[in-house]
C-alpha cells in the first residue's frame, strides 16, 4: 500500500477509525453483562479475519513462514491478555474511566523500553510518566478510592484497565523487536490467527450460547472492529504515525458521549482531570519520541 502523503486524510480516518473503535467498545459494553467476555474476545478476532487478510494481500507479498514462532506466540499472548483485560474491564467499570485508563500504554511502553531495548529514559520523559500516574489515581479518587467506598468490582476492573497498558505497551515493544526481522504482513497474519486460536481454546471453559440479540451484537463488534482496523491501516499509510497519535485520543469524548446517551453515565471532575493528566502525558511522551527521532540518539 502506497504511502499517500495526505495528512488530512490521514486525521480524518484516525478520528473515524477512533470513533468506530470507541463503538465497539459501547457494543462490548452493551453484550458483556450476558456474554463471556472470552467468547467476546473470540467472535471480535473471527470476524475481523476477513479483514485483516484483506489488509494483508493488498499490501502485498503475504508470507506466513516464519523462523521466530515463539516471538509471534508471545506477542499474539501478551495482544490477548490486553484485550482481555480491556473487555473485562468494561464489563465493570463506567465507560468515560475505562476508556481513559486504557490509553496509558504509552507511559509502560516508556517504562518497559528501559528492561526490553535498553533505552536510557531522562528526566524529561520520567515526569511525563509520574503525570500520567497521577491522573490514574484521580480518576481512582473519583471512584471513592482512599475513601473506603469504592466498589470492590469498581476497584478489580480499574486494576485491569491500568494492567491493559502494561500489556499492550509490552505488545508494541514485541512488535518492534519482531520487526527487525520479520514482515509486517507477517506479523499481522500471526497476530490474527493466534490470537483467534488462543481464544478459541477458552470456549469451552466459557461458553455461553447467544440468542439473536446477542449474536447480532457479536457481528457488529466484529464488523465494526474490522472496518476501523481497514480505516486504522489506511490511516497510516497516508501520515506519519507520530503526527496521527493526538486525534486518537478523541476516543475519550466519544466515550464520555456515548456513556451518557447509552448508559445514564456522567462522569465527574475527577475523571475529566485524571483523562487530561492521561492524555496529557501521553502527548509530552510522544513529543519527546518525534524529538528523538529527529535527534536520532539524543536523550530524552
Amino acid at each position: 500500500m502506497p504511502l499517500r502523503h495526505d495528512a488530512r486524510r490521514g486525521a480524518l480516518l484516525m478520528l473515524a477509525a477512533t470513533a468506530l473503535f470507541t463503538i465497539m467498545g459501547a457494543l462490548i459494553k452493551q453484550v458483556g453483562d450476558r456474554i463471556p467476555f472470552f467468547e467476546i474476545m473470540f467472535f471480535r478476532s473471527l470476524l475481523a479475519m476477513p479483514v485483516v487478510l484483506a489488509i494483508v494481500f493488498r499490501l502485498g507479498n503475504p508470507q506466513l513462514a516464519t523462523q521466530r514462532f515463539g516471538g509471534h506466540l508471545l506477542r499474539a499472548a501478551t495482544g490477548a491478555t490486553a484485550m482481555a483485560c480491556s473487555f473485562f474491564s468494561l464489563t465493570v467499570l463506567p465507560f468515560a474511566e475505562q476508556t481513559a485508563l486504557t490509553y496509558t500504554t504509552p507511559i509502560f511502553a516508556t517504562l518497559l523500553a528501559i528492561p526490553f531495548l535498553g533505552e536510557k529514559v531522562g528526566i524529561h520523559r520520567f515526569s511525563a510518566v509520574g503525570v500520567g500516574f497521577l491522573g490514574v489515581l484521580v480518576i481512582a479518587l473519583g471512584q471513592g478510592a482512599f475513601g473506603g467506598h469504592i466498589d470492590p468490582w469498581i476497584a478489580i476492573g480499574m486494576g485491569f484497565a491500568t494492567i491493559h497498558g502494561v500489556f499492550s505497551a509490552t505488545s508494541t515493544l514485541l512488535v518492534r523487536n519482531l520487526s527487525a526481522t520479520e514482515r509486517s504482513t507477517t506479523i499481522v497474519i500471526w497476530q490474527s490467527l493466534l490470537t483467534t486460536g488462543l481464544t478459541a481454546l477458552t470456549l469451552p471453559f466459557v461458553w455461553v450460547t447467544p440468542g439473536w440479540e446477542e449474536f447480532l451484537i457479536l457481528i457488529a463488534i466484529g464488523a465494526v472492529g474490522g472496518i476501523a482496523q481497514v480505516m486504522l491501516t489506511e490511516a497510516y499509510a497516508s501520515a506519519q504515525v507520530s503526527s496521527l497519535g493526538a486525534y486518537s485520543y478523541t476516543g475519550i469524548l466519544w466515550a464520555v458521549i456515548l456513556g451518557w446517551i447509552f448508559f445514564g453515565e456522567r462522569p465527574g471532575m475527577a475523571t475529566f482531570a485524571g483523562a487530561g493528566l492521561i492524555v496529557l502525558a501521553a502527548l509530552y511522551i510522544l513529543r519527546r519520541e518525534m524529538i528523538r527521532a529527529r535527534k536520532s540518539g539524543g536523550k530524552a
